[in-house]
């Protein structure tokens, strides 16, 4: 029988601010120059290089959100590869690649998911390519890793692009390499709380030219200023002779620059990055670990993992236990979420239902079962082992 004993408040926020005071004295340094630039200059220039750097990839764009780089890339994939088509996507995912995707003219095509790394499974991708299939959008969920060899190998095989949503897993690795250098593009997030966060912002990485190019020109209204490389602009310039070269529009496309301010934020926290990945990591291990594995998953494929979270799913649909660990948790006053970070399975959010109907959800019953059974608690560099084995007991009698 569970117990009946008042849990001792833990005390556990979902979240914590990343954002430390040494990033606010670079901020500070920055407005105290005689006359600082603060729209997009020198600092979005040299977080570029630095996080390309350090993440293995020739080419970064810093933009406004990791919802943005979403956008630029789904956007930039349908200016190089061209408009109409499918696109795999996740059912746990965040909504933005899944929006990105339906904005820009694509059909989302829905797999469902691998319950040890809750990506998407690799048999259930390459049984969705059909000769419509444009890319594969795939989630690196909450820290896990969601690449294998086979995956790659027939993506290859198909001269199908490879987008990679890393805004949940910075640090992760498959065969030792970094996740999102891997694909034809990724993307990061630095949004609150995450590994890296810059307040809001984003990455889009690529070592593909064409990409870098549009993508740079995505984010700054699809001008042609925006290009790097002065022969691509040299073309232009002749093509279009009655137009002013400030003011050439390449594409109907967006503003979703970021400014000075998020990029040194951003280099100033990128130095601690992978010290603070470590005690993450050293966390949920430590989480893992003492978990009872009748009650929950605890065979979670943690190879190369970087969670900012922990990742807590019945191993049973067990109503019951649902509503005990609720009601635990809340007596703890531990933050949670129901669902994983993007409100659970895609396919039963309203916007979905709409488009595909009430039963779409059907399609992907694992993912349906973290919709109603999973749930995630706050991963932080400052927790420390007392309080994540006491969350383990607390959890432990919920028998």
């Amino acid at each position: 029988m569970p117990s009946t004993k008042p849990a001792a408040k833990l005390n556990w926020p979902l979240m914590k601010n990343n954002i430390a005071r040494e990033d606010l004295n670079a901020v500070i340094e920055l407005l105290q120059q005689e006359d600082p630039i603060l729209t997009q200059s020198k600092n979005v220039r040299a977080f570029e290089a630095e996080w390309s750097q350090w993440l293995g990839v020739k080419h970064s764009v810093f933009v406004n959100s990791g919802s943005s780089a979403n956008l630029v890339t789904i956007a930039a994939l349908k200016e190089l590869h061209g408009a109409g088509g499918e696109v795999i996507v996740p059912a746990i995912t965040w909504v933005s690649d899944i929006s990105a995707v339906l904005h820009c003219g694509f059909t989302p095509v829905f797999a469902d998911i691998n319950p040890r790394t809750l990506s998407m499974d690799t048999e259930q991708i390459l049984s969705k390519i059909t000769p419509q299939t444009r890319a594969v959008f795939l989630t690196h969920v909450l820290g896990y890793n969601g690449l294998t060899d086979k995956l790659l190998t027939e993506l290859k095989a198909r001269g199908i692009p490879l987008i990679e949503d890393v805004c949940e897993s910075h640090g992760a690795t498959f065969r030792n390499q970094k996740l999102g250098s891997f694909g034809w593009a990724s993307n990061f997030s630095f949004y609150y709380a995450h590994h890296l966060s810059t307040i809001e912002g984003g990455m889009v990485c690529t070592d593909d030219e064409d990409l870098y190019e549009a993508v740079r020109m995505m984010r700054g209204h699809g001008m042609v200023r925006e290009l790097a490389g002065s022969d691509r602009k040299a073309g232009y310039f002749e093509e279009n002779p009655d137009l002013n070269p400030d003011f050439i529009f390449a594409f109907p496309a967006y503003n979703v620059r970021s400014t000075e301010v998020n990029a040194v934020i951003g280099r100033s926290q990128l130095p601690r990055l992978d010290a603070n990945n470590e005690k993450r990591t050293a966390n949920f291990m430590l989480f893992l670990r003492n978990l009872d594995p009748d009650l929950y998953r605890t065979d979670f494929d943690t190879e190369g993992s970087s969670n900012y979270a922990f990742t807590l799913v019945l191993k049973e649909p067990n109503q019951g236990l649902y509503e005990r660990v609720v009601a635990a948790l809340r007596g703890a006053n531990v933050e949670f979420r129901r669902g994983t970070a993007g409100g659970g399975n895609q396919l039963r959010q309203p916007y979905l239902r709409r488009l595909l109907g009430d039963d779409a959800w059907k399609q992907c019953p694992i993912a349906d079962h973290v919709h109603f059974y999973g749930f995630y608690i706050g991963n932080y560099p400052t927790l420390d082992a007392d309080s994540i084995l006491k969350l383990c007991d607390l959890l432990n009698g919920l028998k």
